[in-house]
């Protein structure tokens, strides 16, 4: 912790450089360097100030970027970290046992609340790892239940999740992943229909991702209705943020519901920590991993919050227990809490409908420019999958030297997509930013 010199430190400091006060210690500099001043204006909102002194910082050669693909760069107002960093809720371990204090447990409540709220869904967990450990959890949750072995998973799925997922599954266990073809960027209802088929009452769960890994929205109803029809689970996996302006996947059927917890007060930092969100049917409630905090009242009538529901193997026997993921990042949980809790309602509603503006307007700016094209007609939400006229990562280098890391290169997860970048905007990008990618690239042509 910071500690300002006492006036007898500072009078030790100066005696031993040879001076008698600060003024004369710095006398010899030019006085145009003595309190120069940021030269800001007397008021701006605090993200427009953001914006100015990140600009300010651009010039020591921070790219302007548009780069997402699973982690976003939105605005997280100061209050966030100001409050989830007090003493009161940082802790190196997590908060899992029953004394935990009520404070903790009512943040632990309340994060549970909105997410259940924000998916449309019966009930939420205290939080996981992140997205890809709320999927395959979602998963395991599902060969349970239904006592299949088969997870159908689409192509435009986050290839992270589909790693984490063949980490848990593909060695040493009876379960098999069967991927769906997403050829126009979305799935292929014929494939998914055929592949139902081809693995009749083999089929624990349908994995939709919606917005997907090209940023497209999916039709999470007509894939819902296809997976139950078979008898399996709908796992629908989505950021939370674009719920703000979609229907959440509570109200198209799925069964169980994951995401991140980044894009609601998590900032980047080389992939994490962030908090994985995991709700579901109410039917499921005793199967999903992790923990639960409820709210009762104690002897004096008073409301109070517990754990509960912690089936995990130190509580029941081993053999029945759920998944003991309960380690987690419990204050990313609490930045999502209060960063959403600020937010509102309201305030999800707009910003989401920010991002989805600015990356159309983003769009059909870039999808003019000659040789380049929008790769997919499905509806997006802040992200989209932009076709060049050259290879991505050789205009991605050239973008980079003008000062604009123009997007993700998918030739690393999609060989055949070597010409296509995908691209992400948020609110955090103003008009000029996207001009200045426009023109960028125009002049790259």
């Amino acid at each position: 912790m910071f500690q300002p010199n006492s006036a007898l430190d500072e009078k030790k400091l100066l005696a031993a450089v040879g001076v008698s006060s600060f003024e004369e210690l710095i006398q010899r500099l030019p006085k145009k360097y003595v309190n120069p001043g940021l030269g800001l204006p007397n008021e701006m909102a605090e993200m427009d100030l953001t914006r100015f002194l990140t600009d300010l910082s651009n010039k020591n050669g921070q790219p302007l970027s548009f780069l997402g693909a699973g982690s976003y760069d939105h605005f997280i107002p100061t209050v966030v970290s100001a409050l989830s960093n007090r003493g009161e809720f940082s802790t190196a371990y997590t908060p899992y046992q029953p004394e935990a204090s009520q404070g903790t447990l009512q943040v632990i409540f309340e994060f549970q609340s909105m997410v259940a709220e924000i998916y449309g869904m019966d009930i939420a967990n205290a939080s996981l790892y992140d997205a890809a450990t709320a999927l395959s959890e979602a998963a395991l949750v599902a060969f349970r239940h239904t006592d299949r072995h088969i997870l159908l998973i689409p192509d435009a799925l986050h290839p992270h999740y589909r790693r984490t997922l063949e980490t848990y599954f593909l060695e040493n266990t009876p379960y098999r992943l069967v991927t769906l073809a997403c050829p126009e960027g979305t799935i292929d209802p014929n494939d998914l229909d055929a592949k139902l088929k081809q693995n009749e009452n083999q089929v624990a769960g349908v994995v939709v991702q919606t917005p997907n890994f090209f940023g497209c929205l999916e039709n999470g109803s007509v894939i819902a209705e296809k997976a139950h029809a078979a008898g399996a689970l709908l796992i629908a996996s989505s950021n939370p943020l674009a719920l703000g302006v979609v229907s959440p996947p509570g109200e198209f059927g799925a069964d169980i519901a994951v995401g991140d917890g980044q894009p609601l007060g998590l900032s980047l930092s080389f992939g994490g920590p962030y908090v994985g969100l995991f709700a579901c049917k109410k039917e499921l409630m005793r199967k999903m991993p992790g923990r639960i905090c409820g709210r009762t009242v104690d002897v004096n009538g008073k409301p109070a919050f517990v754990l509960t529901l912690q089936a995990r193997e130190q509580h029941i026997r081993r053999e029945k227990a759920n998944s003991n993921i309960c380690t987690n990042q419990n204050l990313c949980a609490t930045a999502m809490t209060i960063h959403t809790a600020m937010l509102g309602p309201e305030g999800l509603k707009e910003t989401a409908e920010l991002n989805l503006q600015l990356a159309h307007y983003a769009a059909e700016q870039l999808s003019q420019l000659p040789g380049f094209n929008l790769k997919f007609t499905a509806p997006f939400f802040n992200e989209f999958v932009l076709e060049l006229p050259e290879e991505a990562e050789t205009l991605q280098k050239k973008a980079l030297e003008l000062g604009v890391l123009a997007g993700l290169p998918l030739k690393t997860f999609y060989p055949k997509l070597d010409r296509h970048l995908l691209i992400n905007v948020t609110e955090k990008k103003s008009k000029e930013d996207i001009d200045r990618l426009v023109s960028v690239l125009r002049s790259l042509k």
